[in-house]
C-alpha cells in the first residue's frame, strides 16, 4: 500500500520505517527539514535499537521523507502521529495535531478515492471524532465521503520500539465504519501473517481509552510496588524476594514489579495525567491515579534520604549514573535523574553525570554540571552515587567502585552487582 506517516518523532519515524519494512511505500511528512534530510539521507533522527538499520536499508526505495502535503493525496492511508504535549493543567494540547488535521483536509480535498486516515496520536476519548475529523472535513468534505477515519494507538516502549512494533502483544484497531477497518486491516496483513498477535477491532473512542487504561495501569503497578518495596525498606525485607514471589500468582505477574526510583519518559507521565484531567473535566475524581502519581514524585527523594544518612554531600563530588529515563534511549524527559540532580545541587553537591547516550540532550537541561565519557570517570573521587538509569554496564561495575573517595552507592534500579566494598543502598532492599 501507499502510505503517509504525519510526524516523525518517536513513533512516525518508528511506523514509517517499519511500514517501509513490511513492504510499504510510505512517505513521512514533517515540517522539520532537518529531520526530512536526515531521513532521506538514510540516517536515523533519533536513537532507538533497530531503527538507523530499517533507515538505512530503506531510504530512497519504499521511504522517502518531504515537507509537502501535497504527498498525501497520492497515498491510500495515512497516519497522523503528532505530538500532543501536556498542558500545565495535565490535559493534552491538540493545537498540533489539529492545524495538521486542517492541512490533511486541504491535501485530499480534490481527490478523487475516498481516503482513509488514521489516528496513531495519543488522545483522549471523544478527539479523533470531536476535534481532528471536523478539522479535515472542514477542507475536503463529509467523513465516509472524502476520508473515512480510525484510531490505531501506539504501544511502543522506547529503546524497543522496532521490536514492539515487529512483535506486538495487540493490535487496537478504532472504527466505526467497516470501510475503515479494512484499510486498516490491509495495512497490518503482511505483520499479522508473521507474528502470533492479538488484533482487537472496536469502537474509535474505545481505542483511544485502551491506550490510557494501559499505561494508566502500568504506572499504578509500579507505583504500588514501589510503595510496598518502601514499607519492605522500613522493616528490612528485601523487596524483590517479595515481588518474586507475588509475581508467580497468575493475576498479579512479574512484569513491572521492580520497584526503585520510579518511572519517567514520554508516556507514563503525560497519559496518566492526561486522564486525571480528562476525568476530572467530567466530574469524576481519579483517587487513585493521584497516589500512584504522589507515590512515584517522591521516590527521588527517597534515594537522596538514602544518601543523606551516610555522607553530607555539600561541597563533595557525587556521581549519577543513567540520564535517559530509560536504558535502550537517549530520551530524558522525565528522567529520574533530573529530580535527582537538582536535589544534589540544592545540598551544594558538585554532580557528575554519566549516561551512554543521553549526555548531550542532559547538558541542554543541566549545562554547568560535569559530565563523564565514563562510570569509571564519573566515579573518580567521589562521595557517592546514585544509580537512575538500569543500563546494562552498570551491573557489571566492581573495580570502579574502588575509586570513590567515600565508596556509598545508592542503586535506585537494582542492577548494581558488587556489594563488598561498598555502603551500599537499595532503594528498596538491603
Amino acid at each position: 500500500m501507499e502510505i503517509s506517516v504525519l510526524g516523525s518523532g518517536y513513533v512516525g519515524t518508528t511506523v514509517a520505517a517499519c511500514f517501509a519494512d513490511l513492504g510499504h511505500e510510505v512517505t513521512a511528512i514533517d515540517i522539520d527539514e532537518e529531520i526530512v534530510a536526515t531521513l532521506n539521507e538514510g540516517e536515523a533522527p533519533i536513537h532507538e535499537p533497530g531503527l538507523a538499520d530499517l533507515i538505512a536499508e530503506h531510504a530512497g526505495d519504499t521511504l522517502r521523507a518531504t515537507t509537502d502535503y501535497g504527498a498525501v493525496p497520492e497515498t491510500d492511508v495515512t497516519f497522523m502521529a503528532l505530538s500532543t504535549p501536556s498542558e500545565p493543567d495535565g490535559s493534552i494540547d491538540t493545537s498540533i495535531i489539529e492545524a495538521a488535521a486542517e492541512s490533511l483536509g486541504e491535501a485530499i480535498a480534490d481527490k478523487a478515492a475516498t481516503h482513509q486516515v488514521v489516528v496513531k496520536s495519543t488522545v483522549v476519548p471523544g478527539t479523533t471524532e470531536d476535534r481532528i475529523a471536523p478539522r479535515i472535513a472542514a477542507g475536503a468534505g463529509p467523513v465516509g465521503e472524502a476520508f473515512e477515519i480510525g484510531m490505531n494507538p501506539e504501544f511502543l516502549r522506547e529503546g524497543s520500539a522496532v521490536d514492539d512494533f515487529q512483535d506486538p502483544d495487540k493490535i487496537v484497531l478504532g472504527a466505526e465504519s467497516e470501510g475503515a477497518r479494512e484499510s486498516m486491516r490491509a495495512v497490518y496483513d503482511p505483520l499479522v501473517e508473521g507474528v502470533e498477535t492479538s488484533v482487537v477491532e472496536t469502537g474509535i473512542r474505545e481505542a483511544e481509552m485502551i491506550k490510557y487504561a494501559n499505561n494508566a495501569f502500568l504506572a499504578t503497578k509500579v507505583s504500588l510496588i514501589n510503595e510496598i518495596g518502601n514499607i519492605c525498606k522500613e522493616y528490612g525485607v528485601d523487596a524483590y524476594e517479595v515481588a518474586d514471589a507475588i509475581g508467580l500468582d497468575y493475576r498479579i505477574g512479574r512484569a513491572f514489579l521492580d520497584s526503585g526510583a520510579g518511572w519517567g519518559g514520554s508516556c507514563f507521565p503525560k497519559d496518566v495525567a492526561a486522564l486525571i484531567a480528562a476525568a476530572r473535566d467530567v466530574g469524576y475524581d481519579p483517587t487513585l491515579l493521584e497516589a500512584a502519581v504522589e507515590v512515584n514524585d517522591k521516590q527521588p527523594g527517597r534515594m537522596l534520604a538514602l544518601l543523606d544518612e551516610h555522607v553530607d554531600v555539600a561541597g563533595r563530588r557525587v556521581a549519577v549514573l543513567g540520564l535517559s529515563f530509560k536504558p535502550g534511549t537517549d530520551d530524558i524527559r522525565e528522567s529520574r535523574a533530573i529530580p535527582v540532580i537538582e536535589g544534589l545541587l540544592d545540598r551544594g553537591a558538585t554532580v557528575v553525570g554519566y549516561d551512554p547516550v543521553a549526555t548531550e540532550r542532559m547538558r541542554e537541561r543541566f549545562p554547568d554540571i560535569e559530565y563523564a565519557d565514563s562510570a569509571a570517570a564519573a566515579l573518580d573521587g567521589a562521595a557517592g552515587a546514585l544509580v537512575t538509569t538500569d543500563w546494562d554496564e552498570f551491573a557489571a561495575l566492581d573495580a570502579e567502585f574502588d575509586r570513590m573517595a567515600t565508596p556509598v552507592v545508592v542503586d535506585g534500579r537494582h542492577i548494581v552487582s558488587r556489594r563488598d566494598g561498598i555502603t551500599y543502598e537499595g532503594l528498596t532492599w538491603n
